[in-house]
């Protein structure tokens, strides 16, 4: 690959979706976080993360990823972690992000909700004064966990409603179905959340037609197995229903085995909206650009599909009509040069 191409994906103008917060917390990090909080790591040293970052399936990657979840405790924690990957953005020319936390991953170890938004939100607010960085802040319910406990974290949710803008669903897909939850999607919509979900990523393509059937969905994250399935593609096709795939997560689990068999550029060709997205870029190994560049090195992707997955993602986004024009300046203007 060119350096001259390498330069012109990370000055893209990007735009990302499908971005797991406590999946940015890079190792060194983790031992910064761990040794202010006292808290005892299973590793002896950041080398030692790294090479436990070997996934084959879902599980294997959950299982450290909640191990490292236990660093963060305090709301300083939380803007840390949040603030360091938008400085990341920053590098990357990423102008809108639309981040997921996991509110029951902390509270369940006794981290108030408070904290955990407060941390958040205030990283986010200093993002769009200090770096021109817009957001939108998307709350998960875990769907390992019954949905009486995500009835509950949307009930706390309620005295921060002008920081959280949607709700989403994430955690181990295989064996808990959309329709478990579609109780508490219910109410979120009622609330007047935003709603998306994880679907189609390890578990089936039936998963992505009850997300948009049973729960209602407007966005659809992963959805790779949506392929699997034509008249769904056709649905989605004609719906312009966003998906917000993650290339190098789908190659680090295994849903591929190589960057060449991913299937987003074709899906791109066959008129469906698909975004480029990392997910948990510290453990999958790559951000943003590194996305691009791997869509580049292993699929040919042009610089006019980068451009067209790009303008997907502001449409497919929830920020406001006028933030969006700005977001298409930018991207006509970054083509004129």
């Amino acid at each position: 690959m060119s350096d001259m191409t390498h330069t012109w994906l990370n000055d893209l103008p990007k735009i990302e979706l499908h971005l797991h917060l406590e999946g940015t917390l890079e190792p060194e990090l983790m031992f910064e976080l761990a040794k202010r909080n006292s808290i005892p790591l299973a590793f002896g040293s950041v080398d030692e993360v790294k090479k436990a970052y070997q996934f084959t399936n879902l599980q294997d990657f959950l299982d450290i990823y909640y191990q490292g979840a236990q660093v963060l405790i305090n709301e300083q924690d939380f803007y840390d972690l949040t603030w360091a990957y938008l400085i990341k953005c920053s590098e990357q020319n990423v102008l809108h992000v639309e981040p997921f936390f996991d509110p029951q991953t902390h509270t369940s170890r006794g981290v108030p909700f408070k904290v955990v938004i407060n941390g958040i939100s205030d990283a986010l607010a200093d993002a769009k004064e200090r770096l021109g960085i817009t957001s939108k802040l998307i709350m998960c319910f875990l769907r390992h966990l019954d949905e009486q406990s995500a009835i509950k974290t949307l009930e706390e949710s309620s005295l921060y409603t002008d920081y959280i803008d949607g709700v989403g669903l994430d955690s181990s897909e295989k064996g808990n179905p959309p329709e478990k939850f579609s109780s508490v999607f219910k109410q979120a919509k009622e609330m007047g959340y935003k709603l998306v979900a994880h679907a189609g990523e390890e578990g089936p393509a039936s998963y992505i037609w009850s997300s948009l059937d049973v729960l209602n969905i407007q966005r659809i994250d992963h959805g790779v197995r949506a392929i699997d399935d034509p008249e769904l593609m056709v649905r989605l096709i004609e719906s312009q229903i966003p998906l917000t795939v993650c290339p190098l997560s789908n190659v680090k689990l295994k849903v591929f085995e190589e960057m060449s068999e991913h299937t987003i550029l074709e899906m791109l060709e066959m008129g469906l909206c698909v975004t480029v997205n990392s997910d948990d870029p510290s453990y999958f190994g790559g951000y943003m650009t590194e996305n691009f560049i791997a869509l580049y090195d292993g699929l040919e992707l042009s610089k006019s599909q980068a451009i067209r997955l790009v303008k997907n993602s502001i449409d497919a986004s929830f920020a406001q009509k006028k933030r969006k024009k700005e977001l298409y300046n930018l991207l006509s203007e970054f083509e004129s040069e």
